[in-house]
C-alpha cells in the first residue's frame, strides 16, 4: 500500500482509494456481563472493499450491527462522511446511504423478485401515501423512475430470467443476488455485505464475487463484507481488519494480514504464502 495522503492510498492494481466515508473510534459493546466488542477503532475509505474477518464469535457481525444501528455501543462513537453519529435506527441509518445484506436471508419470500428489489428503493419515495395508494401525478412518475432503477440493477445482476418469480422458489444462490439486488436498490454510499458467499457452491461464489467487484467498480459503492472464505477475502478486498474475542488483532491489506503471526495463529492457521 502506497500512501497518497493522511486520507488516501494506491492500491496494488493501480486504483485510487480516497477518503475515510466511516470511522469506528473505541468501540466498545456489552450485554449484560457479557463483552461482544472491546475498544474497536478501524476505518472504512471511499471506494474501498474493506473485509471484517475472525472466528466464530469473534464479533464481527455484532459490528456490522452497530454500524447499521441495530446495536448501541455504550463506548465509543461513530463518523460518517466526517460527522458524528448519535443513536439512530436502522432505517435513519439507510437515509444516510448505508444499506445491508444479511447472513440468513430476509426476502419477502412470496414476493417476486422485482417486488423485493423495489422494496429497497423505500428511500427514494417522496410521495405522500394517499396518492401512492391512487397511482396518479406525482405518484405515478416516482414508480415508473423507481422501477426502471430497478430493471437496471436486474439486467446487472443477470437476473432477467427470474423478475416474475417468486423468490421462495428460487435456490439459494439466486435468493442471496436478488438481496443483493435489494441493497443496491437503495443506491447506497455504503454497502454492508454479512457473509455474502455463505453456503453457496464454488460457482455460486465465483459469480457473486464477481458482481462485488463490478459494484464496486462500476457503481463506485464503498463495501464492507463478512466473510469466511479466506480466498474470497484476499482475492477482493483492499484492506482486511481481524477480530478476535471482541478484540482487534489485525489491520492491513490481505498481504500484511496473512504475514501477520497473532492473525495466523488465532485465525488462519497456516501462512497463506
Amino acid at each position: 500500500m502506497n500512501d497518497m495522503s493522511p486520507d488516501s492510498y494506491t492500491t496494488a492494481d493501480g486504483r485510487t482509494i480516497g477518503g475515510k466515508i466511516m470511522e469506528v473510534k473505541n468501540i466498545t459493546l456489552r450485554f449484560g456481563g457479557v463483552v461482544a466488542i472491546k475498544d474497536i477503532s478501524f476505518d472504512i475509505r471511499e471506494g474501498e472493499i474493506r473485509a471484517i474477518i475472525g472466528p466464530n464469535g469473534a464479533g464481527k457481525s455484532s459490528m456490522l450491527n452497530v454500524i447499521n444501528g441495530f446495536y448501541h455501543p455504550q463506548e465509543g462513537e461513530i463518523l460518517f462522511r466526517g460527522e458524528k453519529r448519535g443513536p439512530m435506527k436502522p432505517y435513519q441509518i439507510a437515509q444516510q446511504g448505508i444499506a445491508r445484506t444479511f447472513q440468513n436471508i430476509a426476502l419477502f419470500k412470496g414476493m417476486s423478485t422485482l417486488d423485493n428489489i423495489m422494496t429497497g428503493r423505500f428511500t427514494h419515495m417522496k410521495a405522500p401515501v394517499w396518492k401512492q395508494a391512487i397511482w396518479r401525478g406525482e405518484a405515478e412518475r416516482e414508480e415508473i423512475e423507481n422501477r426502471e432503477v430497478v430493471e437496471k440493477i436486474i439486467d446487472f445482476l443477470e437476473i432477467q430470467a427470474i423478475r416474475k418469480t417468486p423468490v421462495g422458489r428460487l435456490p439459494y444462490g439466486l435468493q442471496k443476488r436478488v438481496e443483493l439486488g435489494r441493497a443496491l436498490a437503495a443506491e447506497p454510499k455504503l454497502l454492508l455485505l454479512d457473509e455474502p458467499m455463505a453456503g453457496m457452491n464454488v460457482e455460486e461464489k465465483e459469480d457473486m464475487s464477481r458482481f462485488i467487484l463490478d459494484v464496486n467498480d462500476e457503481f463506485g459503492t464503498t463495501i464492507a463484507l463478512i466473510e469466511h472464505d479466506m480466498g474470497v477475502v484476499m482475492d477482493i478486498s483492499d484492506r482486511v481488519v481481524v477480530l478476535d474475542y471482541g478484540k482487534k488483532i489485525g489491520d492491513g491489506t490481505p498481504d500484511e494480514v496473512r504475514a501477520n503471526p497473532e492473525v495466523i495463529d488465532a485465525y488462519l492457521g497456516v501462512s497463506h504464502d
